[in-house]
C-alpha cells in the first residue's frame, strides 16, 4: 500500500497504538508529539493523509490546521478530539479538516475514514510518486526507472517508496527499520543491507547509483551528481 500518514498526537499510549496499527496495515507512518514538531513534519514532507489532534501542547491542532491550509489545500486531514459538541465539529471542519473523529474511537473506524480520505478524487494524483527518474504507482505497485519496469519484492518496494518519500535526507538504520520493518534495529541484523544491495542492483541495471551509504549514519537517496557535490 505504502500510503504515507502523519500522526500528530500528544497522548503517547494512543499515538503508539495508532502508529503500530497503521503500520501493520501497510501504511508508512511518521509521528509528532506536539504542535511544533507537527508543523516541522507538515512543512517538510508530502503526505497522503494527516491525523491531527486538536488539543496539542505548544501550537494547538486547530491553529496548526489553519497554517497548513494556507500552504496546502488538498492533503486530507482527519481531526481527532474529545470535543463532540456540534459547534466544535463545525469549527473544526470550517478550519479545513476533511473529517472529524471523536475520542475514544474504534481503530476499525479510524482505518475506514483514512481509506475514504485517500480515495477522494482530488487525491488521485498522489497515488503516483516520482523521484530522480524513478516512478511508483502506489495502487498497482508498479515501479519503473526511466521507463524500464523494476521487478521488486513487496519489501523492496516498501523500502524504495520510503527512500523516495525522503529524497536527499539522511535516513538512519533505526528509522528505516521502524518504518519498513516496524521494529527497532538491533545493531546486529544485516537484513537492511541485504535488501538495499538487491534494490541497488535492480535500480542500477537502468542507471547510476541512487541509494548512497553514509558510513556511521545510514543512507541517502539522491543522484550521483548530488552525492559528489555533498562531499
Amino acid at each position: 500500500m505504502s500510503i504515507k500518514v502523519l500522526l500528530v498526537e500528544d497522548e503517547r499510549d494512543l499515538a503508539d497504538f495508532v502508529t503500530r496499527g497503521l503500520r501493520e496495515e501497510g501504511y508508512v507512518v511518521e509521528a509528532a508529539a506536539d504542535g511544533v514538531a507537527g508543523w516541522h513534519f507538515l512543512k517538510r514532507g508530502q503526505w497522503d493523509a494527516v491525523i491531527l489532534d486538536w488539543g496539542l501542547p505548544g501550537t494547538d491542532g486547530l491553529t496548526l490546521l489553519t497554517q497548513f491550509r494556507a500552504k496546502d489545500k488538498t492533503t486530507p486531514v482527519l481531526l481527532l478530539t474529545a470535543r463532540d459538541a456540534v459547534p466544535d465539529r463545525v469549527r473544526g471542519l470550517d478550519s479545513g479538516a476533511d473529517d472529524y473523529l471523536c475520542k475514544p474511537f474504534a481503530f476499525d473506524e479510524l482505518l475506514a475514514r483514512i481509506r475514504a480520505l485517500v480515495r477522494r478524487p482530488s487525491q488521485s494524483t498522489a497515488r503516483t510518486i516520482e523521484q530522480l527518474g524513478v516512478t511508483v504507482d502506489l495502487e498497482t505497485h508498479r515501479a519503473e526507472r526511466d521507463g524500464a519496469k523494476l521487478e521488486l519484492t513487496a519489501k523492496e518496494l516498501a523500502l524504495l517508496v520510503f527512500f523516495m518519500r525522503h529524497p536527499r535526507q539522511v535516513l538512519t538504520r533505526n528509522r528505516i527499520y521502524e518504518q519498513v520493518w516496524d521494529e527497532r534495529y538491533d545493531g546486529i541484523s544485516n537484513t537492511l543491507e541485504v535488501h538495499v544491495k538487491e534494490l541497488r542492483r535492480k535500480l542500477e541495471a537502468h542507471g547510476p547509483r541512487l541509494i548512497h551509504t553514509l558510513r556511521g549514519q545510514g543512507y541517502r537517496f539522491e543522484s550521483a551528481d548530488e552525492d559528489e557535490d555533498a562531499r
